[in-house]
This record gives structure tokens, C-alpha cells and sequence, in this order.
């Protein structure tokens, strides 16, 4: 079949309308590849902060924006701003609206006790970053990613890729607490075109 290039969107669509679950996994990793072969950062799983400056901003204002968002939950989803929530936080909406590509942005809470199997993200087209804003110090809260075991520590960040499987654990007896953060990872074409049609399409 030959496709015009101003079809694609339609073709895209029309194919992750009918197969979905199929079509994502029969292409993830292809997809994986070429987008690994078109990034402009690593591809670790885990990436230096300060290849993206704006994550000391986040560190700096950590307090903050944990006093703002101790009763928010959902800020940005799919790149959509929650009006009504960032209103209410101020300095954090300033802080979110600086990140580039910045897709969602929600707090987080993992119970205390809590097991999270190990899993991977949907896309290698979006990068994570969590800042910590409740980590509690009773117990051990750590992520395995890959071959890697991470700790949060509070008004640090921690950016990773979650297309890598992770598995996470509270062994502590409070919750942990992070505002997390998922942004499109800078890249070259055509890889920048199929991530963020990936990215919406979640």
C-alpha cells in the first residue's frame, strides 16, 4: 500500500485503533533501536542530572514545592496542565512549565510496605525523573533497574529510563513520597516523530 506523507498521522491511528496491544509489542523493539540510534542523551538506564540543567532548579526549590503539592496529585497529563491543581502550586507550575517536552507530571505515593513487580514503561521515547519529596529513613526504599539499585534521598533527583525493567520495594514504615516527572528524550528524526505519537498514545 502506498502511503502519502501526510497520511501517516491518519495510518498511525487507524492502526493503534485496531491492534493496540499487538502492534506495540510487535514493534517495541525496533522502535527501541531506532530510537536509541536518534538520541542526543544517553540511553543508560541511568542519566546524569546535569545533562539537564533545569533538574537543579527542582533541587533547589525542593521544600517548596512539597509544601505546595502535599495535596495534589495530578498536575500535567499528556502534556495537558491541570488547571485547577497548579494554580493552587504556584512555584511548582513555574518549575514544571520550564522542563522541555515535558509530557506528565504527577505526585507520587508508595505506601508504606508496598511491592511494585518488576515492570517496564511503555516507551524508551520518554525519559523519568523523580525528585524526592518524603523518603522515610526506617527502612529501605530502593528501585532495581536493570543492573543498577537506586535509593531516593529527599531534594534529590534522580533521572532514569524506564523502558528498562525496574522492580520497586517501601520496606520502611512510612510512605515515600516523589514528584514524578516524564519528559520526551531530545532526539533526532524520524525517531522524534514516532516517540511522541508513542507518548500520547500511552
Amino acid at each position: 500500500m502506498r502511503v502519502e506523507a501526510g497520511n501517516w498521522d491518519e495510518m498511525w491511528q487507524q492502526a493503534g485503533a485496531s491492534r493496540p496491544a499487538s502492534l506495540r509489542t510487535l514493534l517495541r523493539g525496533p522502535l527501541d533501536r531506532l530510537i536509541a540510534s536518534c538520541s542526543l542523551v544517553a540511553t543508560s538506564p541511568v542519566l546524569d542530572v546535569r545533562d539537564f540543567p533545569w533538574t537543579a532548579l527542582l533541587r533547589e526549590n525542593w521544600r517548596a514545592i512539597r509544601a505546595e503539592t502535599e495535596a495534589a496529585r495530578q498536575l500535567i497529563v499528556g502534556g495537558k496542565p491541570i488547571e485547577e491543581t497548579l494554580s493552587r502550586c504556584p512555584v511548582t507550575a513555574s518549575l514544571v512549565h520550564q522542563i522541555p517536552g515535558l509530557v506528565n507530571a504527577t505526585v507520587s505515593t508508595l505506601a508504606a510496605g508496598a511491592h511494585i513487580p518488576a515492570h517496564r514503561g511503555a516507551t524508551k521515547g520518554l525519559i523519568t525523573c523523580h525528585l524526592g519529596l518524603a523518603v522515610p529513613r526506617d527502612g529501605d526504599v530502593r528501585m532495581a533497574l536493570a543492573n543498577r539499585v537506586l535509593r531516593w534521598a529527599e531534594g534529590e533527583t534522580l533521572v532514569f529510563d524506564d523502558s528498562y525493567a525496574h522492580e520497586i520495594w517501601n520496606e520502611a514504615g512510612a510512605p515515600r513520597t516523589v514528584l514524578h516527572l516524564q519528559f520526551r528524550r531530545p532526539m533526532r528524526q524520524p525517531a522524534r516523530w514516532l516517540a511522541e505519537r508513542l507518548a500520547t498514545r500511552r
